[in-house]
């Protein structure tokens, strides 16, 4: 059953509830949220332990995805009311869909995607880099990110042996040998360095690429779930309270959700800015995506790019929490 039949499903039942005269409090349609896993999702994580969707009257149904591209998948199959997803593929996805939404941003990283490779491969540095099989994950930051990283140190694109692998596949690969880095985010990054031990290493990460983690949906769903979008988004916001003040136990919620130790967990919160927030420098990377995905082929365009401004709505956050917008020009 689509989230539309069983939406129309509540509503009937709410009708009929009306005409006997009972609550239909417990017939509120329950809010359907896709969610990549990782520690960019950290707020979500806290604000569904902590109960502070319940708090604000909400019944949020938490479905976990490998990637934000599998995650606003299922937002354009109309299987959930909301995803959560990287800039990049919102950037790439405004190609085709005009009626995406961002309502907020729920983490932000320099340092959320890395570039691992293999010591044996004869690896200690971005110079050797040339002539090396790099895989990431076609389409998404990561490709983004590595093409980035190459620009930056002056390594043309056709100077390595580029390749695209499904990302749950990435680690086992580069551990096997059969590639010598790859480019992915994290927890995947982390993963794959300790499976190598020794053999693995991280490589310099400059501040070339600051990924907005979002949450996206469609105009439609706006007009017709607005108080409870509104809603969602306090939510998030008083997560981000509790995360600011009680680390260690937001720390030990990342341990469980991804099966890392407590040392790990700290690292990854401490590259992330967990600020539930719109602002210029979102429509500024999404700018900078929009023309790299038609200069590398990744989407046609006629002539004019999709307007980054629009692909962003705050009004939502505007009611939900007025600090947190820094207000998109």
């Amino acid at each position: 059953m689509t989230r539309k039949r069983f939406a129309l499903l509540r509503l009937t039942l709410a009708c009929v509830c009306a005409l006997l005269g009972v609550s239909s409090a417990a017939t509120a349609a329950p809010l359907h949220l896709a969610v990549s896993s990782g520690p960019v999702s950290l707020l979500i994580y806290v604000a569904e332990s902590q109960g502070l969707f319940q708090q604000q009257g909400l019944d949020v149904v938490h479905t976990e995805c490998y990637s934000g591209r599998a995650c606003l998948k299922l937002l354009t199959e109309d299987t959930v009311d909301l995803a959560t997803s990287a800039d990049l593929v919102l950037a790439l996805g405004s190609f085709v869909r005009k009626d995406l939404a961002i309502i907020g941003t729920v983490s932000a990283s320099s340092h959320q995607i890395k570039l691992v490779a293999r010591r044996s491969a004869g690896i200690t540095g971005p110079e050797q880099m040339r002539g090396k099989r790099v895989a990431t994950v076609q389409g998404t930051s990561a490709q983004y990110f590595l093409d980035s990283w190459l620009l930056f140190h002056g390594i043309e694109n056709q100077a390595i042996r580029p390749l695209f692998l499904r990302p749950d596949n990435l680690g086992a690969v580069l551990q096997n040998g059969d590639i010598d880095a790859i480019a992915i985010w994290e927890p995947l990054a982390g993963n794959a360095l300790k499976a190598l031990g020794d053999d693995g290493l991280a490589l310099p990460n400059p501040r070339i690429y600051t990924q907005h983690f979002a949450l996206v949906t469609t105009r439609a769903d706006i007009s017709t779930r607005r108080s409870d979008f509104v809603k969602l988004l306090r939510a998030l916001v008083r997560a981000q309270q509790l995360v600011r003040e009680q680390p260690h136990i937001a720390a030990q919620l990342l341990m469980r959700r991804l099966n890392i130790d407590a040392a790990a967990a700290l690292a990854l919160m401490k590259e992330q800015d967990y600020r539930v927030r719109l602002d210029q420098s979102l429509i500024s990377t999404l700018s900078g995506e929009l023309r790299w995905a038609v200069r590398e082929g990744h989407a046609k365009s006629d002539g004019e790019l999709p307007n980054p401004l629009r692909m962003v709505d705050s009004t939502l956050l505007r009611e939900a929490s007025p600090s947190s917008l820094d207000p998109v020009k």
